[in-house]
């Protein structure tokens, strides 16, 4: 069973903490993402569980077996990184079998794990080819190829398609996707983008400053974000989030603006209590513009100007002020709209969110 159990995980660089005794279980076969802004201690995280870094505190253990002390040869993984390092005077064939020829395999047993890998990754054509004369797509297989042929009970990745343009990114991450479905093996993914945590993985682990902030599904974690970070973090464009003060059945901001007090909180929150008041674009949109979200919607008009408008083709993405604040809405089936535009936007309160303006966590039961 190549499950992966993280237990108070601790890294510091002297008196420095990175990592902060994080708590983290992989299943068997699971791929999970862990997504978070530069220096959230992401990577240092996977080359703890890699045997890159030594860990500062705590426990990592693989298929249940303590590995803190094992060297990374042993513990049985591989790893893909963001700058691929192949070797430059070797071919794609010598590449991917180099690891199991200086592990002493024969070379019966390496040509057909080469051959495997090549197979699945739709290298067959360039087996002879050095990595000067293949793409970056293609040497980002190869080095995912050199991982395969190890059959590993793990496949770590770290940021490997940060160097990649966006068309080629794109499609390495549904061969990333085909790869998983295709190998049921336990994968960990570190990124910076939240598209690829989104589209890959079964969990996604959201790391801020070195804390776990919110563990879940893709959809969990977007529809039921546990804090403001993790609201305003996940979603393109991300969440609208305005400060508030609850008072009377309502929300007064900053501005003078006020909405009614959403009804799924109305016996969470006490008069006086600052919040943050959130709402992601496809929930405020032009009247007749959005999503319908059903008898049950509890949607409040309001009128507000347009600051500028984003076309994407088949949708618009719209900035108006509100509050004296710019907020985002998604306008499908576009219509024109030019800067100092008043427009009906229907709010739908039943998808709000409210967070404690102080912990900064979802005040949803």
């Amino acid at each position: 069973m190549a499950t992966v159990s993280l237990s108070k995980l601790e890294k510091r660089y002297g008196a420095m903490p990175v990592v902060h005794g994080i708590d983290l279980e992989v299943a068997d076969r699971e791929f999970i993402a862990l997504v978070g802004p530069s220096g959230c201690g992401k990577s240092t995280t996977l080359r703890m569980i890699a045997g890159l870094e030594d860990i500062s505190g705590g426990e990592i253990r693989i298929g249940g077996k303590l590995i803190n002390e094992l060297p990374p040869r042993s513990r049985n993984i591989s790893m893909v990184f963001q700058s691929y390092a192949l070797y430059p005077h070797m071919t794609v064939r010598e590449n991917m079998g180099f690891s199991l020829k200086i592990a002493g395999r024969p070379q019966t047993e390496i040509e057909a794990a080469v051959a495997e890998a090549a197979g699945i990754l739709g290298l067959e054509q360039l087996l002879d080819r050095r990595p000067s004369q293949l793409s970056g797509g293609q040497r980002q297989r190869v080095a995912m190829g050199r991982a395969i042929v190890r059959n590993p009970q793990v496949f770590l990745f770290d940021e490997p398609l940060s160097n990649l343009d966006a068309k080629l990114r794109s499609q390495v991450r549904t061969e990333i996707k085909k790869l998983h479905a295709r190998m049921q093996t336990t994968m960990i993914y570190v990124t910076h983008d939240q598209v690829e945590a989104m589209t890959l993985s079964d969990r996604i682990v959201i790391m801020r400053d070195g804390y776990i902030e919110q563990v879940g599904t893709p959809d969990e974690v977007f529809r039921r974000p546990a804090t403001r970070f993790v609201a305003g973090f996940i979603g393109s464009p991300p969440m609208n989030l305005q400060e508030a003060i609850v008072y009377d059945g309502a929300l007064a901001f900053p501005g003078g603006a006020t909405l009614p007090l959403p009804a799924q909180f109305r016996d969470s929150v006490t008069a006086g209590q600052k919040v943050v008041f959130g709402l992601r674009p496809d929930d405020i949109y032009p009247a007749g513009h959005g999503i319908h979200s059903g008898e049950a919607a509890e949607v409040h008009a309001i009128d507000l100007p347009v600051s500028i408008t984003e076309p994407l083709g088949n949708e618009t993405l719209v900035f108006a002020s509100f509050d004296d604040r710019e907020w985002v809405s998604r306008m499908l089936n576009p219509k024109p709209l030019k800067p100092g535009d008043r427009i009906g936007m229907s709010m739908d309160l039943s998808q709000a969110h409210l967070f404690d303006a102080a912990t900064g966590r979802t005040l949803r039961s």
